[in-house]
């Protein structure tokens, strides 16, 4: 049996492109930027002797940049992802990151496989976008799901500071530097905007809808209800804290349940393609008969195409709203 090794090589490839630009974020921006350090990158910006100021306009700027970049071609499919998950690069450094990986990837396919140079241009256009792209989904799904899991917490830590007598902007402020990222950093720059005169319901509101996070809009609503009417804020915020706890957990709960039909919706729309791959390891010529036919290519895109309805029609069958 002839085996061939080249399917295996570009996933290798294309695994390799995706940890290289997690590298070189890291070394661009240094541990700080990770979403597992233990200091928040706020708090480290100032520890390094940078001003309030200085760090406020620099976390501003990246938390806005993504979104004022939606009209640039292409970007724009990844510029939601992007600001959810708060990228540092700019969309520039961006698009440059996308050129830079399709040529590293272009590079590795030209050693590391015999492949006619237009599929080498093919691929490595698709790596180049397609890890980018990846990277970035995965970057804005642990971020959110990190808040999620922090919110509550923090808005607990929140009403005890504010039942010793803390005011509300000061409390957040103590939130701020005990909560690690991506939290922290989030209320940090919120309590320096109220320092310096803008409302602190209408950032805590933007902050929501920047993130697409409607717990984030409860307490907006909360706080914002309590500047114009009163009331005991710490009773609200406490009640809301139990609130977003029992959906966190809600949500949890309905995961748990919904996992083993998106485990069979994920593995029946991977079989096809994962069978190619063997087929192609275990027998490389198997398809070159019928490769020769005019309807090949278009019989290719039919399947392409249905296989991807399948994954949507997936998503949405488990998709459960809460």
């Amino acid at each position: 049996m002839q085996l061939s090794i080249e399917p295996l090589i570009y996933i290798g490839i294309f695994i390799g492109v995706v940890a290289l630009i997690e590298g070189l974020y890291l070394m661009v921006f240094g541990k700080s930027i990770s979403l597992n350090a233990r200091v928040n990158r706020r708090l480290t910006m100032l520890e390094k002797g940078s001003s309030r100021e200085d760090v406020l306009a620099k976390l501003r700027k990246e938390m806005d940049q993504h979104m004022k970049s939606r009209t640039i071609p292409l970007y724009s499919l990844l510029s939601d992802k992007a600001q959810k998950a708060n990228i540092a690069f700019t969309p520039r450094q961006m698009i440059m990151l996308m050129g830079l990986i399709a040529a590293i990837a272009f590079l590795a396919l030209t050693l590391g496989t015999g492949a006619s140079f237009p599929v080498r241009i093919g691929l490595s256009v698709l790596m180049g976008v397609g890890g980018v792209f990846y990277w970035v989904s995965n970057k804005a799904k642990k971020r959110l799901a990190m808040i999620e899991e922090q919110l509550p917490d923090a808005v607990e830590l929140l009403v005890r500071s504010l039942r010793v007598g803390h005011p509300f902007v000061a409390a957040l402020n103590t939130v701020a530097k005990e909560v690690a990222d991506p939290l922290g950093s989030e209320l940090g720059i919120i309590a320096d905007e109220a320092a310096y005169g803008l409302d602190v319901s209408e950032s805590i509101a933007t902050m929501a809808e920047r993130l697409d996070m409607q717990d984030l809009r409860f307490l907006a609503v909360a706080v914002g209800i309590s500047q114009t009417s009163g009331g005991n804020l710490a009773e609200v915020l406490n009640g809301l804290a139990q609130v977003i706890r029992m959906r966190f957990k809600l949500f949890r709960r309905v995961n748990a349940i919904t996992s083993e039909a998106k485990f069979s919706g994920n593995f029946l729309s991977a079989f096809p393609v994962l069978a190619l791959i063997m087929i192609n390891i275990m027998q490389p010529g198997y398809y070159d008969d019928v490769m020769q036919s005019s309807a090949f290519l278009p019989a290719c895109i039919v399947v392409g195409a249905m296989l991807g309805l399948n994954l949507f029609f997936m998503r949405i069958l488990v998709n459960i709203k809460v």
